[in-house]
C-alpha cells in the first residue's frame, strides 16, 4: 500500500489526504497514493491537526503520544508517523 509504510522501527508512516470542516470526521478510502480523511474541526489554530491525530490514535487503539505530524502542517497532505501499532490494524483503515 502506498499510502502506508512499515519502517524498520516498528513505526508506520501515513500518507494522508485531509478534508478538513466536513459533517464528521472519518477515514473515506484512498485519494491518489494518500489515505483521505474528513474532519469535522475547522483548519484554524492548528484544531485540525490536533484532532487529526487524537482521531488516527483512537482509530487504532494507540495512546495519543504514540501518534505525531511529520509533515504538512498547514497542507492537506500530510504524513503521520504511528509508534506501536498493530501492522493487521493498520492495513484495515481502509475497509472503514
Amino acid at each position: 500500500m502506498s499510502w502506508l509504510t512499515l519502517c524498520n522501527d516498528g513505526s508506520a508512516l501515513l500518507a494522508l489526504h485531509i478534508q478538513p470542516g466536513a459533517k464528521r470526521t472519518e477515514i473515506a478510502g484512498l485519494h491518489g497514493e494518500a489515505l483521505k480523511i474528513r474532519l469535522a474541526a475547522p483548519p484554524v489554530d492548528g484544531k485540525a491537526n490536533e484532532a487529526l491525530l487524537a482521531f488516527i490514535a483512537t482509530t487504532l487503539g494507540v495512546a495519543k503520544r504514540s501518534v505525531s505530524l511529520e509533515s504538512g502542517a498547514t497542507s492537506r497532505q500530510k504524513r503521520v508517523r504511528v509508534t506501536d501499532a498493530d501492522p493487521a490494524r493498520l492495513a484495515r483503515l481502509t475497509e472503514h
